[in-house]
């Protein structure tokens, strides 16, 4: 029944009750008055109908800009390039993006629900256990530094980045985990911080010679972590370039390299030198063990070091071929 049809209903009842007062005008007044209280009823339920409707439609409204911003943000958690979990507090995956489906080499449904040790390296998941259960007693965002191993068994280190997300009792509930893969460079770095560089070393300048990229940037960051200049290039011909144009008080070179390798490098060196004059200090550096020291300094090098060993033998052999304590 809508408010048109209530209002007529009213008036007939009014009409009749009018023809009745004529016999007992007293008892319909009584009527009357109690009509006119059912009417005022009415009315104030219809405002409050109303108000309900705006309260409703409010909600919704709410409701609705709740569910965009949810759908705005998961849609940037999925399409970030930067690896991204969700886990409870045992560490068992409730959400991943894409990019670390892509790093750990996985298909992106199969993560959840697993436990993220599977990814940890057996090395870390010790610590990893350990670091999770003083979760609690922390504040802030903590940094984990771990190594994670892919489906392919592929070793790699990490940041992990990790903000505890509260529910209403203040108990941490889940995990939201960032993951920062570093570069050879960055991850000596956080493992060799260096020291109170010394003088002797602060300004030195070394040239690196070696064909593998990786071999560079690493020898690369352990000279630059001690304040040397570095010029790294990646062949015999790129170095007697740079030699002249870098002007290095040291030659770093690897033996072993396709074309031009390093015993013809050194050559090339000291019979420029017995021509021009001067004599620039070389070592020499190869990651096979078969290399012959002797062979190596009867070439022109005055120093020979695998390329397994300590960082620190690496400075030592250059601050020795530099004529420095």
């Amino acid at each position: 029944m809508n408010d048109e049809q209530i209002r007529r209903h009213f008036q007939a009842i009014r009409r009749r009750i009018a023809r009745l007062q004529q016999h007992d005008a007293e008892d319909w007044q009584e009527i009357d008055a109690a009509l006119e209280d059912l009417q005022i009823i009415y009315e104030e339920m219809q405002s409050r109908l109303e108000t309900a409707e705006i309260v409703e439609q409010g909600l919704m409204q709410q409701t609705q800009q709740m569910s965009n911003a949810y759908s705005h943000y998961h849609e940037l958690f999925q399409a970030s390039p930067i690896p991204y979990l969700v886990t409870d507090t045992d560490g068992i995956i409730l959400e991943a993006n894409s990019a670390i489906a892509q790093l750990l080499e996985v298909p992106q449904r199969y993560l959840i629900e697993k436990p993220l040790i599977l990814y940890i390296a057996p090395g870390d998941r010790s610590s990893f256990y350990l670091k999770l259960d003083r979760l609690p007693q922390t504040n802030g965002i903590q940094v984990w530094q771990m190594h994670l191993r892919s489906r392919a068994n592929e070793l790699f280190a990490v940041e992990l980045h990790i903000d505890t997300l509260k529910g209403d009792s203040g108990t941490i509930e889940r995990l939201a985990i960032g993951i920062y893969q570093l570069s050879p460079v960055q991850q000596l770095a956080k493992t060799f911080p260096p020291q109170t560089i010394p003088q002797s070393l602060d300004g030195l300048r070394v040239l690196v010679v070696d064909d593998e990229a990786d071999a560079r940037d690493f020898i690369s960051a352990v000279l630059e972590l001690h304040g040397i200049a570095v010029k790294a290039v990646a062949s015999a011909a790129d170095a007697l370039e740079a030699i002249e144009k870098f002007s290095p008080d040291v030659l770093v070179s690897d033996i072993r390299m396709p074309g031009e390798d390093g015993y013809t490098l050194i050559r090339k060196i000291r019979a420029l030198e017995a021509l021009k004059g001067g004599h620039l200090r070389a070592g020499a550096i190869t990651a096979y063990c078969d290399e012959n020291r002797e062979k190596a300094l009867s070439a022109g090098f005055e120093a020979h070091l695998n390329k397994l060993a300590e960082p620190s033998q690496l400075i030592e052999m250059v601050s020795q071929l530099a004529g420095l304590p």
